[in-house]
């Protein structure tokens, strides 16, 4: 009687996944728990760029409002100042 992967037949992919199979599953459970954690943490982590879009975002609407105000008043001073008052 044969063992089943015997074959001779086998193409060089599929002797490729078993192997790659067998050392996946010499893995300890801690090890890949470990690995899948590490993986999760860096796809969710915040990224620099991430980071710098959103400081960005907060200082452009800081000086669409100091922009805001700064005409409203200097409008208001201008219409203070009557040529005519002296």
């Amino acid at each position: 009687m044969g063992r089943k992967d015997a074959s001779t037949s086998r193409i060089p992919v599929d002797q490729y996944r078993k192997q790659i199979g067998k050392q996946d599953y010499k893995k300890t459970r801690p090890m890949l728990r470990a690995t899948r954690l590490k993986a999760e943490a860096k796809k969710t982590a915040l990224g620099v760029k991430e980071v710098a879009l959103v400081l960005a975002a907060i200082l452009v609407f800081l000086l669409a409002f100091y922009a805001f105000f700064y005409l409203n008043v200097s409008n208001e001073v201008d219409l203070d100042l009557d040529p005519d008052e002296n």
